[in-house]
């Protein structure tokens, strides 16, 4: 067996592992990342599937381990060049199906069921349930060739989940008998001691907070935490509140969770946005997105620029139940400082741990699970280059000797037999950047110079003769997006620029790429003396 990741290994997201035998290839989670404030334009990442694309037919089939973003959100980047069938649970398929359509793709989606194995071109596939913080996830155990391998997904070993749905560890110890060679493991929190607290422990935070706010209450969480929706519903039918969903993500999700019975509403508890806006504010809570002060996110538009009617105002509880994403501490910061000033109290996990907890396992459920499935070899999967050193760490906790320890990268190709595992070579990886409602990818050099472009810009128009390749006038210079010491530079560089364009004879002037290479130089040679940078310059040459 041949095992290659193209995305996961080094970033919290893009999560895409290819499995390869007897020439047929199986993708496990097709997945997708956002992008941080450095990509100008860029709504998502996909993982680049250049190796796939080489060979569509021999892949054989996607298995979904669970219906987050980062596990099947770059579907249709994929399958618009590779169809394929795609496995994984009732409301993982769900997600999928909802997911294609808004591309305007189908897919053949078959179930997988926890504990009976299908066969998948050359492989075995058995799901293994496991608790994470969206329902019907899973791990799986993959077999060909003689080996077997345990994928964990990502998981958490709570022991009182809001589904009852334990992770199921009866299962993997009895494959552990059997003989695992490679484990394969969520490496997330592997910098977190101890284990994860339950979910219930947020619900208990909800049910001691809630009664103490004397006016609306606006919980944001993630479109996809359904457990959390669930008992945040529960608790608002107790207490006499009635809900407004806001968010598509957040609607969309419990739309399919009730389509398929995986959420149960509390009769007459959710209402339309008319039916909450005449509600006394003692009666009403509001669940949303936007706890990480995503541009345009619910939370974000109702802090600041939203109908007066559904803006933040005093009084409110707005509780913030989410971890921040690495990264977005700056943002998430000025979102909370904004509700502070319209009057809110504002709830997050600094001031508060209780209202949210992960939905992965810490170091304890880490080793549990290594020494449940006892792995030949073990290699960290689901994070970024320090978890996954973090995760090997765990592992020799665990008692695993170094040489069944490997830490690979995206792109490493693998080949796992009886011997053990070795590494082969590499396969092509990246990361493609796009639109989600796109086909269309920006490329790396649009990327940076949409980056570049942050800066401002100085445009530069000279008017040659023709034939003679006299400067008839300019360069003129003007500029956009600069700092104002930078504008009064504006009169130098132009001077510069006609400076350097003179330094040329007439005949070479005839020549527009060299007029533009003398214009930019005299321009950028000023700006680096003065501003000790060099701008974009956009030359125009006119020839009359």
């Amino acid at each position: 067996m041949r095992i290659a990741a193209l995305g996961g290994l080094g970033e919290i997201g893009l999560n895409a592992m290819v499995f390869e035998h007897q020439g047929q290839r199986l993708l496990v989670d097709c997945g997708l990342m956002f992008p941080r404030s450095d990509a100008p334009g860029v709504e998502v990442v996909y993982p680049d599937f250049t190796w796939l694309f080489e060979e569509p037919e021999a892949l054989a089939g996607i298995v979904l381990t669970h219906a987050h973003e980062d596990h099947l959100g770059a579907l249709p980047a994929l399958l618009r060049r590779a169809p394929a069938p795609i496995w994984g649970t009732r409301f993982t398929l769900g997600v999928a199906r909802h997911r294609l359509d808004e591309a305007g793709l189908s897919a053949e989606l078959r179930e997988l069921a926890p504990r009976e194995p299908v066969t998948i071109g050359p492989f075995t596939v058995e799901a293994i349930r496991v608790t994470h913080s969206i329902p019907d996830a899973i791990g799986l155990a993959l077999s060909a060739g003689g080996t077997t391998v345990v994928h964990s997904g990502d998981f958490k070993l709570d022991l009182e989940p809001i589904d009852g749905q334990l992770t199921d560890l009866e299962r993997l110890g009895e494959l552990g008998e059997r003989g695992v060679d490679l484990l394969l493991s969520d490496s997330t929190n592997a910098e977190v001691p101890g284990v994860t607290k339950g979910e219930r422990s947020v619900a208990d935070t909800f049910a001691r907070l809630f009664p103490q706010a004397p006016g609306r209450i606006i919980v944001s969480m993630f479109g996809s935490h359904l457990h959390r929706v669930q008992h945040t519903l529960t608790l608002a039918a107790q207490l006499g509140k009635k809900v407004l969903l806001w968010g598509r993500s957040l609607e969309r999700n419990v739309r399919i969770a009730r389509e398929l019975g995986y959420l149960k509403v509390p009769d007459g508890t959710l209402v339309d946005l008319d039916t909450f806006l005449g509600l006394p504010p003692s009666k009403a809570l509001l669940i949303c997105t936007g706890a990480q002060a995503e541009p345009r996110s619910t939370l974000v538009t109702m802090a600041g620029d939203a109908p007066r009617d559904l803006r933040v105002e005093p009084g409110d509880t707005v509780v913030l139940s989410s971890r921040t994403i690495p990264g977005n501490e700056p943002y998430v910061t000025e979102l909370i400082d904004r509700l502070y000033a319209r009057g809110a109290k504002p709830i997050w996990p600094s001031i508060e741990p209780g209202v949210h907890v992960s939905g992965h396992a810490a170091r304890d459920e880490q080793k549990k699970l290594i020494a449940t499935v006892k792995p030949r070899q073990f290699v960290p999967v689901h994070g970024e280059l320090h978890h996954l050193h973090h995760h090997l760490g765990v592992a020799r906790e665990a008692g695993l000797e170094p040489d069944r320890l490997r830490l690979a990268a995206d792109g490493d190709l693998l080949g796992l037999d009886g011997s053990g595992l070795t590494t082969l070579g590499r396969v092509p990886v990246g990361k493609s950047f796009g639109r989600r409602e796109s086909e269309a990818y920006v490329s790396a050099g649009a990327l940076q110079e949409r980056r570049n472009l942050d800066g401002g810009v100085v445009f530069a128009a000279v008017a040659i003769a023709a034939g003679s390749g006299r400067v008839m006038s300019g360069p003129h210079l003007t500029g956009r997006g600069l700092a104002a010491d930078e504008e009064a530079m504006l009169g130098l560089a132009a001077e510069a620029a006609k400076a350097s364009l003179m330094e040329i004879s007439p005949v070479l002037r005839a020549d527009d790429g060299r007029v533009i290479d003398q214009v930019l130089s005299g321009v950028r040679r000023v700006f680096k003396q003065l501003a000790g940078r060099k701008p974009n310059v956009v030359v125009q040459v006119l020839r009359v």
